[in-house]
Formats: C-alpha cells, sequence, structure tokens
C-alpha cells in the first residue's frame, strides 16, 4: 500500500470512528505548490512549465488555493462532506 491508499483509508476509518460525535475527517492531498519551500527547484522556467502542462488548468497552485479548501472543509458548508480524500492538484490526476 503506499502513502496516498493509506491516507484515504485511515480518512475513511476515523471518519466512520467519530461520524457520530458530529466530527468530519477529510484529507486534502495538494500536488505541486509555489511556495517559497519549493521555489529552489518549481521556479525553474523548466520545471515550472512541465508542471504546469500537468493540469488542464495549466498552472502552477499558489497556497491560497489549497486553503480556499480546507478553509471550506473547516466551515459548516461541509458538514456532508466526510471521509473524502480531497484531489488539490488542479485536475492533473485526471
Amino acid at each position: 500500500m503506499n502513502s496516498s491508499a493509506a491516507i484515504d483509508s485511515l480518512t475513511g476509518v476515523l471518519a466512520k470512528e467519530v461520524g457520530a460525535q458530529g466530527i468530519t475527517v477529510n484529507a486534502v492531498a495538494p500536488g505541486a505548490i509555489d511556495t517559497d519551500m519549493n521555489a529552489d527547484w518549481l521556479r525553474n522556467d523548466e520545471v515550472w512549465a512541465a508542471v504546469s502542462a500537468l493540469s488542464p488548468l495549466n498552472r502552477v497552485a499558489g497556497a491560497a488555493d489549497v486553503a480556499d479548501i480546507v478553509a471550506f472543509l473547516a466551515s459548516n458548508d461541509s458538514r456532508w462532506v466526510a471521509g473524502q480524500w480531497i484531489d488539490a492538484t488542479g485536475g492533473a490526476l485526471l
């Protein structure tokens, strides 16, 4: 089992474990994000173009792209979302 499958499985198990208490558990799985931590490799023109091309949106995510998903999951608007592994790769896994 790879780490993504393990996180997906753990998310579902935890969601079932605590759901009756009104707690939702979800996981966000981001792709490459333009941050200072990734700047050394990601901000190379060739790498940037290659990573951008992986997404149908043809761009690299910024921190706000993923933060907005997390904010939604932390809000009451996501009260019916439980046990989900959210692909936050801009469609790169399609």
